[in-house]
């Protein structure tokens, strides 16, 4: 099963089922090593990279991300 079919699958379980079994994944992340969550980070910059190359997530300006990100920290 690929990971869509199994989130399509997780999303037709009730909210309390959903729930634990969001928790449950958390939690499996707490058991990662350093170089594991390294890992991980590494492969997000490149997927990211890849969506910035391929203009499939939209350019803004740095100056408009920080106004947003000030304006929730609020």
């Amino acid at each position: 099963m690929s990971p869509e079919e199994l989130k399509a699958e997780a999303l037709r379980l009730a909210p309390e089922a959903r729930a634990k079994l969001a928790h449950a994944l958390l939690e499996s992340l707490e058991e990662l090593s350093a170089a594991e969550i390294e890992t991980l980070w590494i492969e997000e910059a490149i997927r990211r990279d890849k969506e910035f190359d391929n203009r499939e997530v939209p350019m803004r300006r740095a100056e408009d991300v920080l106004k947003e990100a000030r304006s929730r920290l609020r």
